[in-house]
């Protein structure tokens, strides 16, 4: 007869105990501490410290002797916890954004036919120097030139559907999809659509580099995977743990080595995973401003700058040879349009000092990315020491811009430094030097590990381990077997690649059949442009 597996998510009848158990402990506890606060035997506490791990912020940490710490939030804070005002403010800007869209759709395209019309009219009355006929020229649809067929065709793309992105003209090109011209009007204000991967999306790469490197990870690879801070990468290791039933273990030099092996279990034999591009190889383009073609801006500027005119000059060019008048009049045809058009050239202007500032931060994390990637090779033997005055130039070279500052890279680097523990030394130049030994430890322990699990192994293969060894001879034989492998994963770090917002994302973009398209992958690894 089956048994029964407890459950341990949120609702499971063990997550209240340890969620009160937690609390009690300041979120710092280790199995034993669940076990004697709730009564749970081992396994019970182990699995549920484990789920919650995949729901709340935290992460694991290894004690002196080799113990495993849960360290959560003392408050228990959830992964997708986010404060009240900012979720306020979000609310805010989306409730007002959505309203100012729908005034741009009739403000833009319905006062630009009126004042075409009225400027007509008013012209055909000035010549012909009768004010009566101004009402008949009104009402005539003829003279007016309404809403035509191509013309809604322009406006209205026919196989668009509400609620569709729309990240720039790339896009457009690459999803072959007719992007309608008010989705257009509104990156012109608003800046396109952004991509935002699911945390589906984000994991796909995580789960590949996973089974790449045989069923485990450490933290640096994960570091070096993704460009995040190694507290990040904490976070997330903890998370992925929780989500995809990981294990922790200890390496002999006291390094955690996150062990998944549900993930290399397959129906069709043995997992075979080419591992992702490292994150220098992954770097982020510029953020495009509107998405726009050139034409296509020049011609929404033009539309709105032609209403703001014909508004500012009504008093003189349409009101007399109409013979219009009135608080009415002057509040539709003036104040409205102006401050409209005021309005939609003004919001771009303040626009643009959001997107520099994001354009700074992917500089910023471009350059992160580089410099891990030189840390990387430093560490592992295939570089000398890094100084922040060598690294600079060497940033600047990879990312083909000699306008990077020395600050920003010394910055970067000490930021590395930090997280890593590097060991920071003068040199006989007077610059201060940099080596990274704590990275080669931790992927050390991470081969050591890997290569006694051998989660992926269905045969014996080349000995990673024999008992007759001596000291000397395990030792040398592990160096070797962890240098073999990392000749394998480590690229260059010279070698950087620029990819757009979709291809970082992974997200698929729709195809006019409805299909979903994926990203194009770079075929191979080229000189970056300019920023």
């Amino acid at each position: 007869m089956a048994t029964a597996i407890p459950a341990t998510g949120l609702d499971s009848p063990i997550a209240d105990p340890l969620r009160r158990a937690l609390r009690g402990l300041g979120g710092r506890a280790t199995v034993g501490d669940v076990m004697a606060a709730t009564g749970l035997v081992q396994a019970d506490a182990e699995s549920g410290l484990k789920g919650l791990l995949e729901t709340y912020q935290g992460h694991v940490e290894v004690g002196e002797e080799g113990d495993i710490v849960y360290a959560f939030q003392r408050r228990l804070l959830r992964r997708d916890h986010t404060p009240f005002w900012i979720r306020f403010r979000t609310a805010a800007a989306r409730v007002l954004k959505t309203a100012f869209k729908i005034w741009i759709v009739v403000m833009l395209v319905v006062y630009f036919v009126v004042f075409v019309t009225l400027l007509i009219a008013a012209l055909i009355a000035a010549s012909r120097g009768n004010d009566r006929n101004g009402g008949s020229i009104l009402g005539g649809g003829r003279r007016g030139g309404g809403f035509n067929f191509p013309f809604l065709f322009w406006i209205w793309a026919p196989d668009w559907r509400l609620g569709h992105p729309y990240y720039g003209n790339r896009f457009e090109r690459r999803s072959g999809r007719k992007v309608p011209f008010y989705k257009k009007v509104f990156a012109f204000v608003f800046g396109p659509d952004r991509p935002r991967p699911s945390l589906r999306d984000r994991d796909r790469g995580i789960i590949r580099l996973i089974r790449a490197r045989k069923g485990t990870l450490t933290v640096p690879e994960l570091v070096r995977h993704s460009g995040l801070t190694v507290p990040e990468a904490e976070e997330e290791m903890g998370r992925l743990m929780g989500a995809y039933a990981g294990d922790v273990h200890v390496s002999r030099g006291g390094e955690l080595v996150y062990s998944f092996g549900e993930l290399l279990v397959s129906a069709h034999g043995k997992v075979r995973a080419r591992e992702p591009a490292p994150a220098w190889q992954r770097l982020e383009k510029g953020a495009e401003f509107t998405g726009n073609k050139t034409g296509t801006n020049v011609l929404i500027g033009s539309l709105n700058g032609f209403n703001l005119l014909a508004a500012l000059s009504a008093p003189v060019l349409i009101f007399p040879p109409l013979g219009l008048a009135g608080l009415g009049a002057e509040i539709g045809l003036i104040w409205v349009p102006a401050v409209f058009s005021t309005l939609f050239f003004s919001v771009p202007l303040v626009r643009w000092v959001g997107h520099r500032t994001e354009n700074t931060r992917r500089r910023l994390r471009n350059v992160r990315k580089v410099l891990l990637g030189m840390v990387f090779r430093q560490s592992l033997g295939g570089g000398t020491a890094l100084s922040a005055e060598r690294a600079t130039d060497d940033v600047r070279i990879a990312l083909v811009d000699p306008n990077i500052g020395a600050a920003d890279v010394r910055k970067q680097l000490q930021g590395i430094a930090a997280e890593f523990d590097a060991e920071v030394e003068p040199a006989d130049s007077g610059q201060i030097i940099y080596r990274f030994p704590s990275i080669r430890s931790a992927l050390l322990g991470g081969e050591e590990v890997r290569s006694a699990l051998r989660l992926d192994k269905r045969s014996v293969g080349r000995v990673v381990y024999s008992s007759a060894d001596t000291p000397e001879e395990e030792s040398a034989r592990a160096m070797a077997n962890f240098d073999r492998e990392l000749r394998k994963s480590v690229s260059a770090p010279d070698s950087v690649r620029y990819l757009d917002d979709l291809e970082l994302a992974g997200i698929e973009a729709p195809s006019p059949s409805g299909r979903q398209v994926k990203p194009r992958r770079p075929a191979r690894p080229r000189r970056p442009q300019r920023w």
